[in-house]
């Protein structure tokens, strides 16, 4: 059966539950990526399968069980995850664009498309031509794909797509839209800083610096949301989750740390050291894409970049 253009439209108007669910669950594998991704390179095992996309000369999804061992196991199993999430990305894109009236939505899932391919590019030839620069490429960028899929997962949302009762722009929440573009900002590059010093053993004074003034600016976030609290609802659990993540992300840190640099004295064990270690750089994408919620959901509240109104759930196209 042939489908027309504006039979496409007429699917596209109704809102569908889909997309949202399978940028969710892509979102929730790209977290385990990531997850495996840290395992990978705190045991200092990149480098344990030296060819790709083959395994040892095997096609990357026939490689035996039985070798999976040790080092070949976390890269292996970094490898397999990456290939799951880039097809769980490509559904994502199929979906947004069979159901997504949207036309910018539609351009995201083109867009985490083009950059699940640049990842596994950047993490395949940091394999074959042994660059330790594209490792830190490959990582740092490993948190902007996350947080692009947060972003989709969140526009996509039926909390989004209802229309929203009133757009203002009063001087505090625009205020607040700043500070948190600010923190935002500051967090994808406490990532990257964070990437040097794991990759690199890089120093620590601009890591340390950059961390103090998001802790301020965590902190003032807080502050400037409460007095908003029956004004902007939607603001107020990412706000709580993000200061809660702050104080679990400096525990981590000084733990990190200390397994890191200090491991003669205090005797950690190598298990602990890794958990500490993975957990830091787990909590800081955690932190990115909460923060990221708070820069989107305001922008919403304000107008922003976000010109259309968004759908109900269950209604037809989209309201001006």
């Amino acid at each position: 059966m042939v489908v027309t253009d504006s039979a496409r439209e007429v699917v596209r108007g109704a809102w569908s539950p889909w997309p949202h669910r399978v940028a969710l669950v892509t979102t929730t594998a790209t977290f385990f990526l990531i997850l495996a991704g840290g395992v990978v390179t705190n045991t200092g095992t990149g480098m344990a399968v030296p060819d790709w996309p083959t395994t040892f000369g095997h096609n990357m999804f026939l490689f035996p069980w039985s070798k999976m061992v040790g080092g070949i196991l976390y890269e292996h199993a970094h490898r397999l995850i990456a290939s799951l999430v880039g097809a769980l990305t490509l559904t994502v894109a199929i979906f947004l664009w069979a159901l997504e009236a949207r036309p910018w939505v539609r351009g995201l899932g083109i867009a985490a498309v083009g950059a699940v391919v640049v990842q596994g590019v950047l993490g395949g030839l940091r394999v074959v031509l042994a660059q330790q620069g594209l490792a830190i490429v490959h990582g740092g960028f490993a948190h902007a794909f996350f947080a692009l899929l947060a972003g989709l997962t969140l526009v996509t949302s039926p909390g989004w797509c209802a229309p929203v009762a009133e757009r203002v722009a009063s001087p505090a929440l625009l205020r607040l839209r700043r500070l948190a573009v600010c923190i935002t900002a500051g967090l994808y590059l406490q990532v990257l800083l964070g990437t040097l010093v794991t990759h690199l053993s890089a120093r620590l004074d601009a890591h340390l610096v950059v961390g103090g003034l998001i802790s301020v600016a965590v902190i003032l976030l807080g502050f400037w949301i409460l007095p908003g609290r029956a004004a902007w609802p939607e603001l107020v659990r990412p706000a709580e989750i993000l200061r809660v993540l702050w104080i679990v992300q400096l525990l981590l840190g000084l733990g990190a740390y200390l397994a890191k640099f200090q491991p003669v004295d205090i005797g950690l064990g190598a298990g602990l050291s890794l958990v500490l270690s993975v957990s830091h750089r787990l909590a800081g994408g955690l932190m990115l894409i909460t923060s990221l919620v708070i820069v989107l959901r305001i922008y919403r509240r304000t107008g922003g970049s976000d010109s259309e109104a968004g759908r109900r759930p269950g209604s037809r196209g989209v309201t001006a």
